[in-house]
């Protein structure tokens, strides 16, 4: 239980220090201009959110629930903006870092069964439309790495260079894009891209005043079934108008939702609470 609240207590800290990737004062996409835009690219908090943040518990579908296939979700995500200026061709540099582990509450000693590590750096550009001035989306080249930090036949590890983008199709809509130059140095997964592919793309969708948002995101996996996807579906509901804190319900269908049981399927649904970026989050 100790354990529990801790971790509770890191996640909400998160929510309280860090400001959103979009400044915007009221938190209302009816505030929401290119200039604020600019100014969160060029003068914004250098540590914000990079994925969603969130806790959550659930169990599998499909199958009959049990204390082995029932547990608690998490994960941590951040980015740090690495200079105070701008850089040529209006770009800028971000380290980033995801930890998501499981953790299975239920089962005697509560073990925590997978903890992946996901450090990156990556280069972003935003782009602006050159008539209206309107914000248009960004592309990202970012280099990253992804272990369990185990030893023996447990060990799982990866690195990858990836170029990500998004387009904002108006002010409610993005759809968004990512495919990778694989680098597997892990001895035991070494066919770990038959089970989470090379590419993926996605679509969310946020309300006006910000209270829901949906998406989905699409894996290929490597094989030449072209329905052969892992997907993932999240709905949240903002729990108070003025609160970055989400009521969050995910269903994840397909292989690679965590390292160690990357080549086992998993069709899981759980329920939690989300801390978010104001704006779109990155997948």
């Amino acid at each position: 239980m100790r354990i529990l609240l801790f971790l509770l207590t890191i996640i909400v800290g998160f929510g309280i220090g860090a400001e959103a990737q979009i400044l915007v004062k009221n938190d209302s996409i009816t505030q929401f201009d290119t200039d604020s835009l600019r100014r969160a690219y060029d003068s914004g908090p250098y540590f914000t959110f990079y994925k969603d943040n969130y806790f959550s518990f659930g169990t599998v579908v499909g199958s009959r629930p049990s204390r082995s296939n029932s547990n608690i979700k998490f994960q941590i995500s951040i980015q740090q903006k690495l200079t105070r200026s701008t850089l040529p061709w209006g770009t800028y540099l971000y380290l980033f870092y995801t930890q998501k582990a499981f953790w299975n509450i239920l089962e005697r000693s509560a073990p925590m069964t997978d903890l992946n590590y996901n450090p990156g750096i990556g280069w972003a550009k935003p782009f602006f439309s050159s008539h209206t001035g309107r914000y248009l989306g960004k592309m990202m080249l970012i280099v990253e790495h992804e272990s369990n930090g185990r030893d023996g036949k447990s060990s799982r590890s990866w690195n990858r260079v990836s170029l990500a983008g998004n387009i904002l199709l108006d002010n409610n809509l993005m759809v968004s894009a990512k495919c990778w130059i694989p680098i597997v140095d892990g001895k035991h997964n070494r066919d770990i891209l038959h089970y989470i592919g090379v590419y993926q793309c996605g679509l969310q969708v946020m309300s006006d005043n910000r209270r829901f948002g949906a998406s989905i995101v699409l894996t290929k996996r490597c094989d030449w079934n072209p329905l052969n996807f892992n997907a993932q579906i999240e709905l949240k509901y903002r729990i108070f108008p003025k609160d970055n804190q989400y009521l969050f319900l995910q269903y994840y269908n397909g292989y690679g939702e965590g390292l160690l049981d990357y080549n086992k399927f998993h069709s899981q649904l759980r329920v939690g609470i989300c801390l978010s970026p104001t704006f779109f989050s990155e997948y």
